[in-house]
């Protein structure tokens, strides 16, 4: 997933996504240390997926902490 796709998502649903994909790192993990997984980028693949998300959370919550620390000042 691109973080420009993610980036339309309210932070709820990034939320929700953030729980998806480390439910699926942990059964990947799992996989891998019982000699299932057969794609071990896989794992590559979802980490770098949760970091996008916990980015573009951070991101929006950052924005959200300047516009009310903008309207405060007003």
């Amino acid at each position: 997933m691109k973080a420009k796709e993610l980036r339309d998502f309210a932070n709820d649903e990034l939320e929700n996504k953030l729980s998806d994909l480390k439910d699926e790192l942990f059964s990947l993990r799992f996989q891998s240390v019982t000699g299932q997984l057969s794609n071990y980028m896989k794992i590559k693949e979802v980490k770098h997926n949760i970091a996008r998300v916990k980015t573009i959370l951070n991101e929006n919550y950052l924005k959200n902490k300047n516009t009310v620390k903008s309207k405060n000042s007003k």
